[in-house]
């Protein structure tokens, strides 16, 4: 198993190109199995989340080719087993998925449960209901979700709450389905957006992506193509926090800004200086330290949960108090403990944390918990005096490419040691 070892206090200047979406990959891969042929992607980041998803599709009979050039080549057009395992859906919620285009394109799908990081409960309720609105029989038996449908028939889809996966799932399963369907009060993220470009690449008949009603009308069949990945807007944005946190200078290349005018308004309140140009942002921190921001969650276009940790991290060590308040998922402050054994002032009242800024937060040994809090615990390491140890990075690998080796070319010491 692998830690983080961080020695602190270093400003962080330079420039690093933002990988492709992990967000936008993953249920692009699970896109896959509705086409007739193969599809070839590129700007497909070098994730765990996306390696599981590879596993995954080549357990049910797809196949796919790393190409030299990075591009990812997968052909999961004519899938034999019609099982998403336990063993490999356990780490990663998006494994849930796969069951829309299975259900649609073959008429049956069995599926784990899902697993994922510890946030939150995120029930699969939504999923299942709205595709046995579309006509599928399912039922969920011994940890599994087993379903069947002769023909799956257009609808009206109306989320009781508003749902990424979700959304997708019945995007991709409504491509082949008879008749239109309507989403109402679909979530509108950049990443369904992404895919479904994709999708209308391959045929699809699809409008209203990016709005609250999406409406989808079937068609026949799906052809292979390629397409390229979106930008990761969550990675530019930590990689921006951390530079803010540590008072440098960034260039972040390979960005689509317009995704990220709720984190870019915060930094601009945190005191930094922003320059967006057509496919770059520069940050500018001066070496001042930052001011304290209040955040709240929302659903896109509000600020997102994915960057809550990071956000936190950066008022730990801000000028001024703040408040930090969680709407998405109830568990999504394990970090708040490591943080305050740094030294941050962080009170945790119900879903919102209070917190104090202090000058300066202390290296020490720390535990990741889950993806986005193991990004914060890397930014505060960086600001923090002394040395910090951050165990189970395995989470940090789910969505962050290479993230020392990228902190590395900004100037932070960081490395990456096998205990």
């Amino acid at each position: 198993m692998y830690k983080l070892i961080i020695h602190g206090g270093i400003s962080l200047n330079g420039s690093v190109i933002t990988a492709g979406s992990k967000n936008s990959s993953l249920p692009i891969l699970f896109a896959s199995i509705l086409a007739n042929g193969p599809i070839t992607l590129t700007n497909t980041p070098h994730l765990s989340d996306v390696s599981t998803t590879l596993r995954l599709l080549m357990d049910m009979g797809a196949e796919f080719i790393l190409e030299s050039d990075n591009s990812l080549f997968i052909d999961g057009s004519k899938l034999t087993n019609l099982v998403a395992q336990y063993n490999l859906v356990k780490t990663m919620r998006a494994s849930i998925l796969a069951l829309g285009p299975m259900l649609t394109k073959y008429g049956k799908a069995k599926i784990s449960l899902p697993g994922g990081c510890a946030i939150g409960s995120r029930p699969v309720n939504l999923h299942l209901e709205a595709l046995e609105n579309l006509g599928a029989t399912i039922k969920v038996k011994n940890g599994y979700i087993y379903a069947t449908a002769k023909e799956l028939i257009g609808t009206k889809i109306n989320f009781k709450q508003i749902s990424v996966t979700a959304t997708e799932n019945i995007i991709m399963a409504a491509t082949l389905a008879t008749g239109i369907t309507t989403i109402h009060n679909a979530a509108q993220e950049p990443e369904i957006v992404d895919l479904v470009n994709c999708l209308i690449k391959m045929g699809a008949i699809i409008s209203g992506a990016g709005t609250s009603i999406v409406i989808i009308q079937g068609v026949d069949e799906l052809s292979g193509v390629t397409y390229s990945v979106c930008p990761d807007r969550i990675e530019a944005g930590t990689y921006l926090v951390a530079t803010a946190i540590t008072g440098g200078k960034i260039t972040i290349k390979n960005v689509h800004y317009q995704s990220m005018h709720a984190i870019l308004e915060k930094l601009l309140e945190t005191g930094a200086d922003i320059k967006i140009n057509e496919n770059s942002i520069i940050l500018d921190m001066k070496g001042r330290r930052p001011r304290s921001v209040n955040i709240r969650t929302s659903t896109y276009p509000n600020f997102p949960t994915d960057m809550q940790a990071q956000f936190t991290a950066l008022n730990a060590i801000a000028d001024g108090r703040s408040t930090i308040t969680e709407t998405i998922f109830e568990n999504r402050f394990m970090h708040i403990p490591e943080l305050s054994r740094m030294g941050a002032n962080l009170v945790l009242k119900g879903n919102t944390v209070v917190c104090k800024g202090v000058k300066y937060l202390k290296g020490m040994p720390l535990i990741a918990t889950d993806l986005r809090a193991s990004a914060s615990l890397v930014l505060a390491g960086l600001v923090a005096t002394g040395t910090t140890t951050i165990e189970r990075v395995y989470h940090l690998d789910r969505g962050y490419e290479t993230i020392e080796e990228k902190l590395k070319l900004l100037g932070a010491q960081i490395e990456r040691v096998q205990d």
